[in-house]
């Protein structure tokens, strides 16, 4: 390897919104040019949840949507691999080998596990293995390309902390195949839905997604939760924590149009209708470039679907080198070896004895 990898990625779930943006996608276009960049369309992942045949049945559309988005942002197939993981079988075997190399305890132990098991009302008690068992799976997705550094948001850190733990077990175990990887967060590690109750989700309904329109931008910024306390725009108001303020210095640009917007807010010299209007123009400003890349590449038929193959097959390449170099250090390619080799040879000698 010439360059250092990175492995970070998505369940497809949806389409994404500015909370992806901010918590990982503006990190993985920056590092592209410095990194050799794997991302993975996690879609074995959205089954420790909703195994359901109607959920798998539904996942193509929800991956050619988060690469669509992936490229609008800004992510290059000519400098990036992006594929998919249930057509990568390697995975499948790493899992289960990385399975031998942590305890349920430790497992048990992350928090975040358990905030996903609410999130899909399953109970302690109807916790699934693969979902106690989903960042062994991650750690499998990040050291199948033997990655340096996964950019994640801060809820999935705890994770990362797993694949450092079991890559240090393997080596130790048997022989150093992967590198320990760092974690990256962003400088906006989560970001606060519209409803200002609880971080940018889907499933919440509090989300701007980079594909909105500009109308329906300027319609859920309208929506947003302000200060409470604030019943006319006479009346100073609260800035800090307030979600439009939040979104006002992560996109708008002009940092003395908020910092002028914060004074007057503060002073009750201006309403919220005009620190929301401002707001919108400057989402607006920041994602019409994002919306017209995605149109372009959606207009292309056939165009997402070949960056998934190609970079499909690119992974999987990748992956037959790491399960090769893995086997090899635990010494399961001997066994099979020796095996076959005493085989073909029997084989061979009962051919030979027959013909004579």
């Amino acid at each position: 390897m010439t360059r250092k990898r990175i492995l970070t990625g998505d369940r497809p779930t949806g389409k994404l919104h500015l909370g992806h943006y901010v918590g990982s996608l503006a990190n993985r276009v920056r590092l592209q040019d410095e990194y050799e960049c794997f991302f993975i369309i996690a879609d074995l992942h959205t089954l420790t949840t909703r195994p359901e045949k109607e959920n798998i049945e539904g996942l193509r559309q929800n991956v050619i949507d988060v690469v669509l988005d992936y490229l609008a942002a800004g992510i290059d197939p000519a400098k990036s691999v992006i594929y998919l993981q249930s057509a990568v079988p390697t995975v499948y075997v790493m899992n289960l080998l990385f399975e031998m190399l942590v305890t349920v305890p430790r497992l048990s132990r992350i928090p975040s596990l358990k905030e996903m098991a609410r999130a899909a009302n399953i109970g302690e008690e109807q916790m699934p293995f693969g979902l106690l068992g989903y960042p062994v799976l991650q750690a499998a997705d990040i050291l199948m390309p033997r990655a340096n550094l996964v950019p994640v948001g801060k809820d999935n850190e705890s994770h990362v902390e797993i694949t450092r733990e079991i890559a240090r077990r393997f080596n130790s175990l048997y022989e150093e195949v992967f590198p320990i990887p760092d974690v990256l967060l962003s400088d906006v590690p989560s970001l606060i839905g519209t409803d200002g109750q609880a971080k940018m989700s889907k499933s919440l309904g509090n989300a701007i997604f980079l594909s909105d329109s500009a109308k329906t931008v300027r319609q859920k910024v309208f929506s947003m939760y302000t200060d409470p306390n604030r019943v006319r725009a006479d009346i100073p108001g609260q800035v800090e924590g307030n979600p439009v303020f939040v979104y006002h210095e992560v996109f708008n640009p002009d940092k003395a149009e908020v910092a002028d917007l914060k004074d007057r807010y503060r002073q009750g010299k201006v309403g919220d209708v005009e620190v929301k209007e401002k707001l919108a123009t400057a989402l607006n400003s920041f994602l019409d470039p994002i919306r017209e890349r995605r149109a372009t590449y959606e207009a292309h038929s056939g165009l997402v679907e070949r960056v998934i193959y190609e970079g499909t097959e690119r992974a999987a390449e990748e992956a037959r080198e790491t399960e090769l170099l893995m086997r090899k250090a635990m010494g399961l390619t001997g066994i099979w070896n020796r095996i076959s080799r005493k085989a073909r040879q029997a084989i061979e000698k009962e051919a030979e004895a027959q013909s004579t």
